[in-house]
């Protein structure tokens, strides 16, 4: 087995259509030598039928990152396709339509609840879930959208993205420890179904393409999937705590 990933095990969360960027890290996973089990919720006979889109048909284990009874059956479910895990990717956003396309000033507290839960607290969960089967060298990875910034139509997911973005940097103080090392790609606009529930979204892909420096390709995944893969690989031994920006070099040009 060759490959930048030969003979790690991926849990890989987040995917619902090949369109999305955890599908991308599954496929190129596999493809470095990987072995992958996913997690789906609600909707499994869609996760499932896409898994069978991947180089090797992936197992499939349900997971609701809200539920505390899925995460303490997580590891023995895991350990029925593999015998630990090097890594866990982080792949789990959710607002309420309240939340976004400008609705900052009025959401209700519950929705915001729901949206930090399922955003924020979720990364946590799921590291604290997927610990029994890791071993020092182990690495936790995550998405997010650049939360130094407030972004139009993106109100209480951008909170959220900023909490997961400390969370990620307190996972990394608390499991390093134990060699377990947390981080996030920040990737630029993607049209993915994520992409697709928030009002508005649109604005950001015209913006976006104009001022990279490199340019930006609104449906291509593969470069955000990389530098999870790079993250989640040995090569990447001594950083935690970090943000891999992929987003073509936009969020370093001023204003």
């Amino acid at each position: 087995m060759s490959g930048l990933l030969a003979g790690k095990r991926l849990l890989v969360t987040g995917v619902i259509t090949d369109a999305s960027i955890a599908f991308s890290v599954a496929k190129l996973a596999q493809e470095n030598g990987a072995q992958v089990v996913l997690t789906g919720y609600g909707r499994l006979s869609l996760v499932e039928r896409i898994a069978k889109r991947l180089p090797e048909p992936a197992p499939v284990i349900e997971v609701d990152v809200t539920n505390t009874e899925h995460l303490a059956g997580l590891a023995d479910r895991v350990r029925e396709h593999v015998d630990g895990l090097d890594g866990v990717v982080h792949s789990i956003g959710f607002a309420p339509q309240s939340c976004l396309g400008g609705g900052f000033l009025d959401a209700p507290w519950e929705d915001v609840a729901t949206a930090l839960h399922v955003s924020t607290f979720s990364y946590k969960s799921l590291a604290m879930a997927a610990l029994p089967l890791m071993s020092p060298g182990g690495a936790v990875v995550g998405l997010t959208f650049d939360a130094t910034k407030a972004w139009p139509v993106y109100d209480w997911m951008g909170v959220a993205k900023a909490g997961l973005e400390s969370a990620s940097r307190y996972l990394a103080l608390h499991l390093g420890k134990q060699g377990i090392r947390s981080n996030l790609v920040a990737a630029g606009p993607l049209r993915t179904i994520a992409a697709k529930s928030i009002p508005g979204f649109d604005q950001f892909e015209e913006v976006w393409a104009e001022r990279a420096p490199l340019g930006w390709n609104l449906t291509d995944q593969e470069p955000a999937a990389r530098a999870c893969l790079a993250l989640l690989s040995d090569w990447f031994p001594a950083t935690t705590g970090e943000i891999v920006h992929v987003d073509g070099g936009y969020h370093a040009i001023g204003s």
